[in-house]
This record gives structure tokens, sequence and C-alpha cells, in this order.
């Protein structure tokens, strides 16, 4: 695979961040309208991760909401107001999320939240603010179950839903294996049949040569999952699909390489991170398939990629203490920026209603976080928040992208 090439022109970070401090046009004092959180003056909004916690690594997002809004609150704001920013410890945990939840809606009375983290977390709080008619927006979380306008049209995930990357890896597996034997490992909880599903269809759907000989599966409390390894291998299949999460990832990789199996190997995009590959060796992690749809900070493919350089500004002035390579903290730029733009376009129609509206009329925007070729897809009739995606490669130190994106 070649590796993609950034293009040299387009939208960038900062024509969103210069976007976002111009008044709305055309709009008369009379028009303004105002729900909790909201004001002449002000925009509140709140969020939930685990700034605590086993999962306190990814408290960064919350940390850079923060300064993304200080940075326009220090331009001027977005249409002439300050955005207070609430980011709230649920050390990953449903209660706690519960309880900061509750806390930011009837104590704070936030307008919105946004790019809370966690499939647990925030199905704790999922029905609550539904009911309530609280915007619960660019969560971190690809579960399924998010996109479902009809009976929780408040709620829209932020990451590629994982039935989405299930079917392009299964497109992807048709066009280079149209033969291909799958031996699948996957958790067993909703998270592995989320992905399990849409890509076994995607294979029938295609005429049914390439077909899942077998599947295993595993639960999180699992010391190692050393006897499926064993059993794929000896399977006959000659692809993999790994659709595991953390240990589990480390484990399975660095174990197809002790077997001497050679499989194709396709990974979930969630478990594409460089702890957990490193973890497993870099060099057993080699020629692994999984989608991108984001660029990476630290890395020389993307240091001249303005949306890059405009996040190191940002980090440089208000966020010095983050490494320059936090992948984690890019994607919340992303998210804040999204935010901030869908705030920008509410002009001083800063309801609730109308917040939904706009976030959910996103389709044909683009992130400063993703690569080129990939925006929101969000209509009101369907909340996946994108659906084309690069397949990519890893070389055994970075991804090579394919030259196009896919589409599922």
């Amino acid at each position: 695979m070649k590796k993609h090439t950034r293009r040299e022109f387009g939208a960038t970070a900062l024509s969103v961040i210069a976007a976002s401090v111009l008044p709305a046009p055309f709009v008369r004092a009379t028009d303004k309208k105002y729900d909790p959180g909201a004001s002449d003056t002000e925009i509140k909004l709140g969020q939930t991760v685990p700034h605590s916690g086993p999962g306190s690594l990814y408290g960064v997002l919350g940390r850079v909401g923060e300064a993304y809004f200080q940075m326009l609150n220090d331009k001027g704001g977005i249409n002439g107001r300050k955005v207070k920013f609430l980011t709230m410890d649920d050390a990953y945990s449903a209660p706690k999320c519960v309880e900061a939840t509750r806390r930011l809606v009837e104590q704070e009375e936030v307008l919105a939240l946004y790019g809370s983290l966690g499939t647990a977390p925030q199905t704790s709080v999922h029905k609550y603010l539904n009911s309530k008619g609280v915007p619960q927006l660019l969560l971190n979380t690809g579960a399924s179950k998010w996109n479902d306008p009809k009976n929780f049209k408040w709620t829209m995930a932020g990451l590629p839903l994982y039935p989405t990357e299930a079917r392009v890896l299964a497109k992807h597996v048709v066009s280079v294996k149209p033969n291909a034997k799958v031996g699948i490992l996957y958790q067993n909880d909703d998270f592995g049949r989320d992905f399990l599903g849409p890509f076994k269809k995607v294979l029938a759907d295609a005429g049914g040569k390439a077909q899942v000989i077998m599947e295993q599966t595993y639960d999180l409390t699992d010391p190692t999952v050393d006897s499926q390894l064993i059993n794929l291998s000896k399977s006959g299949a000659d692809v993999f699909y790994n659709i595991t999460t953390g240990k589990a990832t480390s484990q399975s990789i660095r174990k197809v390489t002790e077997l001497g199996w050679k499989p194709l190997q396709l990974l979930s995009a969630g478990s594409t991170g460089r702890s957990i590959l490193s973890a497993a060796g870099l060099e057993n992690a080699k020629d692994i398939v999984a989608i991108r749809y984001n660029k990476e900070v630290g890395v020389p493919r993307y240091e001249k990629d303005p949306d890059v350089i405009a996040f190191e500004e940002l980090r440089k002035k208000y966020l010095p203490n983050i490494d320059p390579d936090n992948t984690i903290a890019f994607a919340g730029y992303g998210q804040a920026a999204t935010m901030g733009e869908i705030l920008r376009r509410c002009g001083d129609d800063l309801t609730r209603a109308n917040v939904l509206k706009h976030a959910t009329t996103l389709a044909g925007f683009h992130s400063p976080y993703f690569l080129d070729g990939i925006n929101y897809s969000y209509t009101p009739d369907d909340y996946t928040p994108m659906k084309t995606l690069y397949v990519s490669i890893f070389n055994g130190k970075d991804w090579d992208l394919s030259d196009q994106p896919m589409t599922e």
C-alpha cells in the first residue's frame, strides 16, 4: 500500500477557530433564544471522563477541552459569548458517572454535554439525559446503540461505529482474499458482538465464498487467550479477525507469532494504540490491518499539517505538560473544535433543540483531527458519525494508508 499524502489545502483548525469568534450574521436582538446554560454572555458545557482510576490517561480529553475553550474565550468567545466548560471525573465508574452527570444538569445547568467517554458509564445516563432533553454529543465510544435517533434522539457517538468498522474490514477481506477462511476471536460482550454480525453479513452478501470457519470467545477476566489462539491456528483459517481489547490484544498478537501462524490479521481500531502494540512487540504486529480515520501528532508524516501545527501551538501555550505526541489529546482537540462549530452555527438560538439540530446536520464537516477525505456523516435520521474510513497496514513503525478511503 502507498502512504497517504495530505493535500496541501483545505479547511484547517485555524479557520474553524477564526469562524468561531465571528458574530452570527443577520440576527436581531429579538431572535435570541436561551435554554439553561446559555445567556447573552455565557455558554455552559459539561463532560464526564476518567480523570482518575485505571482509565485516567483519557482525562487529557477534558484538559484539552478546557484549553481549547480558554483559547476561544481569549479571542472573544463564540458569537460574543464566553464558554464555561466543566469536565468532571467519573473514574470510568457508572455510579460516579450518574452522580457527576446529574450535578452538571441539575446544579450547574449546562446547555449540553459533549465528548464524555465509555460505553458502560454513558449507558448509565443514557435514558436520564434523553428524558431531560439534554444533548449527549460526540461520545467517545463507537457502540451501535448510540445510533438510535427514533428512541434516543439526544445521544450521538463521536467515534466510528463498531459495525461501520466491521463492514469496511469485511469489504477489504472480500477484495483481497475472495475465498478467505476466517477465524475470529471476540470479547464475549456487546462490544465483541457489535463487530461480529455486520462483518459476517458483508461476507454473506458478497456471495459467501469468504466464510467464517471458527469463532472463539474470551471474557475480560480470562488470564490468557492462548487456548483460543491454538484452536484458531489449527482451524485452517487464513484470516484472523482479532476483536479484543487491552492485554488480550497484546497476548493474541504475540501468540500468533509464537505459533508460527501467518494469517491476514485484522484488528479493531480501538486496540491499535502504541502501548498495546508495543506490549505485543512491534515486530509481531507487522502487517496487521486496521481502519484509520485520524491524523496523529508526534510523527513526521503530519508535522507540516496545518491542523497539527495549530494543535501544537495550543499545546505549547496552554498545555505545556502534555507530551507533543499525545494522540488522545489531539482527538480531544478535534472534538472540542467540532463542538465549537456546532455552537457557532447555533448563532443566538442557544436552545438544546437547536444545538441538537446543528449536531445532527453536521454531514460534510471536517474535524481537524480527521484525515483528508473523512468527514462527519450525521443526519437527523442516521447518527452514524462517519461512513468512510481508510484501510491501513502496520509496517512495524507506522500505519501505511490506502490511496483512497473505503465507504461501508
